[in-house]
């Protein structure tokens, strides 16, 4: 299986700006910009994208993880902070939360820990991670 996406940039990196359409075009030519990416302009942004894809897969891999155990979440969130230091992206935080009935929380730490080790986008990370988890 392969996916993609495509960006495409027009003019300088400071003053030009971009778009990205998805595959599935769920992004269909979302801005992006210098400004989207290092202030607070209006579009997405490479660390935006990043950040959803570590949760999203996340996510998916504690859920698949929990029904390995015989348990099915009645809700699981997570929440991705993607740090951006002097050009390099240092950290990947997770916040996850789950309504889980039939789990104690220590159990739910202990396999969200395991989660982020086993998650395919967190393998592909040359940064720090982290998983900070919340049974409600």
């Amino acid at each position: 299986m392969k996916r993609h996406s495509t960006a495409v940039w027009n003019g300088t990196g400071k003053e030009g700006s971009g778009h990205i359409t998805t595959q599935s075009t769920v992004l269909n030519k979302t801005q992006y910009s210098f400004s989207s990416r290092f202030a607070d302009g209006i579009g997405t942004n490479p660390e935006e994208l990043i950040a959803s894809a570590h949760a999203g897969c996340y996510t998916m891999k504690l859920t698949f993880m929990l029904n390995a155990e015989g348990i099915t979440p009645d809700e699981i969130s997570t929440r991705c902070d993607i740090t951006l230091d002097n050009g390099t992206i240092t950290m990947s935080e997770l916040s996850v939360s789950g309504k889980v009935p039939g789990i104690t929380a220590e159990k739910f730490a202990e396999m969200a820990q395991a989660a982020l080790e086993a998650c395919l986008v967190t393998k592909l990370f040359n940064c720090e991670k982290a998983v900070k988890a919340t049974l409600l």
